[in-house]
């Protein structure tokens, strides 16, 4: 009878510890969703070297969103038409050319702790020229990357336009 009494205490506490404070792990990559009013920019769309605009795309998590270095963004030309666009529509490319002076973006950014949902708001510029001179337009990628707290990353990699206004 002890013996039963002592398997039933054991069995007890064995059920009670694998029940409590179990933590629930986050098995799910973030979203970075384009369909928001306002989303810009958006695969095809056309920027202009000597203007700015504003960055805006809603990120989603199931659990949460990352601090440090939570997002970032890599603008970059694609003359050469490589693909890592994961956006469905093809947008007219310009014949491939030799990069002669392109524009390059890389930025890290920061999302506030504690939230499953945020929506970016950045101006960004973008130079006419550098210490190289004018910078070559046509077609560049827009690529974005989003990291949760977990360490689970997602990217959209979208196909845009950066031309010169009034530069022929």
């Amino acid at each position: 009878m002890k013996q039963i009494k002592l398997f039933s205490l054991i069995f007890l506490a064995m059920v009670i510890f694998t029940t409590c404070n179990k933590e629930e792990i986050d098995k799910q990559k973030p979203e970075i969703d384009l369909s928001m009013q306002g989303t810009f920019p958006l695969n095809c769309d056309t920027l202009y070297f000597g203007e700015s605009f504003d960055f805006k795309v809603l990120f989603k998590d199931n659990a949460e969103l990352g601090s440090t270095k939570s997002y970032s963004i890599d603008i970059h030309h694609n003359f050469d038409h490589h693909s890592h666009s994961t956006e469905v529509e093809n947008c007219k490319s310009e014949e491939k050319k030799d990069p002669i002076n392109p524009f390059t973006f890389i930025e890290d950014y920061d999302i506030p702790e504690g939230l499953d949902m945020y929506e970016t708001n950045i101006k960004i510029t973008l130079p006419t020229t550098n210490n190289s001179g004018i910078l070559d337009e046509g077609d560049y990628h827009f690529y974005i990357s989003l990291t949760d707290k977990e360490g689970w990353s997602v990217q959209k990699g979208l196909s845009i336009k950066i031309l010169h206004r009034g530069i022929n």
